[in-house]
């Protein structure tokens, strides 16, 4: 308890004075040991990869217990309590898991293109971590949308991996500068919940370098995070978490990152092997690292005890490094309103707004009768996404009918809002559409919620509602769809709707936002940060089962393949020449923008050198709004890809004004910008060539094409 020391020191001597029952006691979680496929059992034999949002909730539902390890207080070590969270505080240490504010989905902070946003999302992640006296957030997510289905894209933030490092590494810096120990998972390619605890994922070095390791790295070198979750399913044939190659040699020694690493719940496989890889710590329980367990391997020599004390080392020092052991457990009040207030800021400026074809957004206070329709989950209730462990107890919620009549009444507005509910069997849409064909405005909700544990079968809204959208559509004329998503999906009535609106899973303030936006008290500012196709066959994976879901090649478990290397999101479309519906970094406004004088302060580099780009945004409409100015580059080197996203600026303009940008992109930055993985070397390598600079609005709408040449 010598505060004249270091963390490291500190935590060097508190292990010293351990003794070997002691250590092994903090080698892991303290839940009551059961195996989640004998819960699965207990369900009636779900098959995990085929589970539904209702039977996750039951599975879910029994872990909400005593996520901690447990405290010696003869050595002063408190009990470490940790709660998920990538979405908000959720499944915190605790029976019942602590209420807290239920946030929008991470997939939205991405739309929000903007580090500030990002930052006051985990800040208030942080506080609320802090208020309930909660030790360690299991986040945040920053595995890629390989594919829209993915059952976590919804706690993950992009496909691209520049745009999830730079999030997640404000996200990481909020957190933490409220003394909580943020956690980046899954580490690493846990990009599917399908047979996640059996699948091995095969991926090249270079594509696993430049794309999927990238925003970990970020998250280590920029953001200092204390901690990672090792994922369940196997990296080259070997669990995620007796992967001395990704735990040891590319954590360690060549990223030099001095954190900790645990098991993601019950994906640990062994004692001497995790930890002997750069496992830390088991959670949620001791399956393993047991005292009969660990006790063996150190009498066979299988495991040594220096190494069971560098990964207490590893945990206390980052305890240590934000004061834990100092600070007693007393839990205050969350301020509810307060932090309600910021998460309806956050989620009114990740909103994208796809089409607004005919004007009809923002619509006029004066809008006579208007009515809300479409299934419940969306309609009628606030839109709380995130099932699994990711789901938070909210404070309160608003509901789309009141959050409505709220903001219309702060217009001054006399319109009467109704809504109307369509069964999960549609056995009620005759009504629903004669409902719709009597009002002046037609608002309809529609969308998908994904869970943990559970892949979509298909990247389509469930229960019919692209036929239920459709008849919608054609019963009025004057419809708004809000999407309301966990990750992209299919939209087939898309060439009959003449405004759309994608504003995500919303949580707790959803009426409020939405109405927010219809109305115009803020202008849609999001682009999307992950692409939306337009068929099904355009999908890397359609008719290619060894890159989802995998096949069997004689192991007895299945293997993904990324057979498709660097081409996967916008990479992959355009490497393809495939048109897609929406681009990624795509979103309107209520106004206009041009983006003109895109220049370089430089067109010959060494290839250290940072280089800056600069550009003119002109509001050339009637209202206020931000727009994001995104910059790509194009890599003169054989496999790669036409663009990639290395720089993005968010910037306000008044209507009429202009405002100068500049993104400067600097070589030597976390992200490898200008480099590509030299399997000689093995290191990220800038190659000499003529590179090209695109500036732009999305990754299609790039309407400057600068040409930089780096030397030989």
């Amino acid at each position: 308890m010598n505060t004249d020391l270091t963390p490291k020191e500190r935590a060097e001597a508190l292990v010293a004075a351990m003794t070997v029952e002691q250590k092994i006691a903090q080698l892991h979680g303290n839940m009551a040991t059961f195996d989640i496929y004998s819960m699965s059992n207990e369900l009636g034999g779900v098959d995990m990869s085929e589970i539904d949002e209702e039977k996750m909730a039951q599975l879910m539902a029994q872990i909400r217990i005593e996520r901690h390890v447990a405290g010696i207080d003869e050595l002063g070590i408190p009990r470490m309590r940790v709660t998920n969270g990538p979405v908000g505080v959720g499944m915190g240490d605790g029976t019942p898991s602590p209420p807290a504010t239920a946030l929008p989905m991470t997939i939205g902070v991405a739309a929000s293109f903007d580090p500030g946003l990002a930052y006051a999302y985990g800040d208030i992640i942080g506080k609320e971590s802090a208020h309930l006296g909660q030790h360690v957030l299991e986040g945040p997510g920053v595995c890629l949308h390989r594919t829209p289905i993915a059952g976590r894209n919804f706690e993950y933030f992009s496909e691209d991996p520049y745009l999830s490092g730079v999030m997640g590494v404000q996200v990481t810096k909020a957190i933490q500068d409220n003394d909580v120990i943020a956690m980046a998972k899954h580490y690493v390619v846990n990009d599917q919940e399908h047979e996640r605890f059996r699948a091995n994922v095969v991926v090249d070095e270079h594509v696993l370098r430049e794309l999927y390791l990238l925003p970990f790295e970020m998250c280590c070198k920029d953001g200092e995070i204390a901690a990672i979750m090792s994922a369940y399913n196997r990296v080259r044939g070997t669990y995620a978490t007796e992967n001395y190659y990704t735990l040891t040699e590319i954590l360690r020694e060549e990223w030099g990152w001095d954190g900790y690493v645990q098991s993601d719940f019950w994906s640990a496989r062994s004692a001497a092997g995790s930890l002997n890889a750069g496992m830390d710590l088991e959670m949620p329980d001791s399956k393993w690292l047991n005292e009969a367990n660990v006790t063996a391997a150190l009498q066979d020599t299988s495991l040594e005890i220096q190494t069971v004390d560098r990964a207490l080392v590893r945990r206390f020092t980052q305890m240590f490094r934000f004061g834990q052991f100092e600070r007693p457990y007393a839990p205050t009040e969350i301020p509810a309103a307060e932090h309600g207030a910021i998460s309806r800021r956050i989620g009114r400026e990740m909103a994208v707004l796809l089409k607004n074809d005919a004007g009809t957004l923002p619509l006029s206070p004066d809008a006579g009768r208007v009515l809300i329709v479409g299934m419940k989950a969306f309609a009628e209730k606030a839109c709380q996404g995130g099932g699994g462990s990711s789901k938070v107890d909210p404070l309160y919620t608003v509901d789309p009918l009141p959050g409505t009549r709220d903001v219309l009444a702060d217009l001054g507005s006399d319109a009467q809002v109704d809504l109307f509910v369509v069964e999960r069997d549609q056995s009620n849409l005759d009504a629903a559409t004669a409902a719709a064909a009597e009002a002046d405005v037609v608002l309809i909700m529609a969308g998908l919620i994904a869970t943990e544990g559970a892949d979509l079968k298909t990247p389509e809204m469930p229960y019919g509602q692209d036929a239920m959208v459709e008849a919608l559509l054609a019963a009025n004329a004057h419809s708004v769809v809000v999407l309301k998503n966990s990750s992209p999906v299919l939209l087939p009535w898309i060439d009959k709707a003449a405004t759309v609106i994608e504003v995500w899973n919303q949580g707790a303030e959803d009426g409020h936002v939405v109405a927010d936006l219809l109305w115009g008290v803020e202008n849609p500012s999001g682009k999307l940060p992950t692409t939306y196709a337009a068929r099904l066959e355009d999908l890397l994976y359609h008719d290619e089962p060894s890159r989802y879901p995998g096949t069997d090649e004689g192991a007895g478990y299945p293997t993904i393949r990324y057979s498709e290397g660097l081409e996967m999101g916008y990479r992959w479309f355009q490497g393809r020449q495939i048109a897609p519906l929406f681009p990624f970094g795509y979103g309107l406004s209520y106004t206009t923008f041009e983006v003109v004088d895109a220049a370089l302060d430089a067109t010959a580099t060494d290839g250290s050198t940072p280089v800056t780009v600069t550009a003119t945004v002109r509001n050339t409409g009637e209202r206020d709004g931000a727009e994001v100015v995104q910059v790509y580059l194009g890599i003169p080197v054989d496999g790669q890809p036409p663009k990639r996203l290395v720089g993005f600026a968010k910037v306000a303009v008044t209507a009429g004004a202009t405002e100068e940008v500049s993104i400067t992109i600097d070589p030597a930055a976390t992200n490898h910008p200008f480099s590509v993985w030299d399997y000689a070397t093995r290191s990220f390598q800038v190659k000499p060539g003529d590179y090209t600079v695109y500036v732009g609005t999305s990754s299609e709408a790039t309407a400057a094409a600068l040409t930089i040449t780096v030397a030989g």
